[in-house]
């Protein structure tokens, strides 16, 4: 029985649909809500001094027990904080598990109540659609990826990070599209470009299009 109850324990942290069985909306606290208030963020400095330093971001230790409680408490003042976020999902993957150690949620669950609480946050989503990428969830990280591009198409990481999933879903009519709108909003890297040569569907923009962008009177 005593193993019986070890093994039903060890399904339960490790199986997905097991740890996702809950996740609950988020309720605002005080201090918190939207990371991306200027009104919200006023009480920020205090959960971020207790909870969030540096070493909790770069998940090097906690500040008050584990990483994953520090960053899941963090989380539940400020649900779409992006670098809390950021740091749950690599501490997920760090450890291969889908709710980390300390964490009241799965890192999925995080970004659910996130973009719930706050559809408008396309950072949010970009994030939540680099994780899903990561963790070989290609379909949904597609479309956090397209609403997220939707609702602010001049936003250049999202149209390069587009642009680099359409290449590996071999999509290149669209990773040539989304590739040419992040190169117009101006975004530097080149490695979007050079996997669309690699794989011979680059395509240079239209003389007409260079010449207004490098024109000094082109807004």
């Amino acid at each position: 029985m005593k193993i019986l109850l070890m093994l039903c324990a060890c399904l339960a942290c490790c199986d997905p649909a097991a740890a996702q069985s809950t996740c609950p909306p988020y309720v605002k606290h005080d201090p918190g809500g939207d990371y991306t208030s200027p009104d919200d963020r006023a009480g920020l400095a205090v959960v971020e001094q207790y909870h969030f330093s540096r070493d909790v971001e770069s998940l090097k230790q906690g500040m008050t027990g584990s990483l994953g409680g520090d960053i899941s408490y963090t989380l539940e003042h400020f649900p779409n904080h992006h670098r809390a976020l950021a740091a749950m999902a690599k501490l997920g993957q760090r450890d291969k598990r889908v709710q980390p150690v300390g964490a009241r949620y799965t890192v999925s669950c995080y970004f659910e109540r996130a973009i719930a609480y706050a559809p408008h946050d396309t950072t949010a989503r970009m994030v939540f659609g680099n994780y899903l990428l990561a963790t070989k969830q290609e379909a949904a990280a597609l479309e956090q990826l397209q609403e997220a591009a939707r609702r602010s198409p001049e936003h250049a990481t999202l149209q390069y990070n587009l642009g680099l999933l359409y290449v590996k879903r071999k999509e290149y009519a669209q990773a040539r599209e989304h590739a040419a709108r992040a190169y117009a909003l101006g975004f530097p890297l080149q490695g979007l470009k050079n996997q669309l040569k690699k794989a011979g569907q680059w395509q240079e923009p239209p003389a007409e299009a260079k010449a207004d962008k490098d024109s000094p009177t082109a807004e």
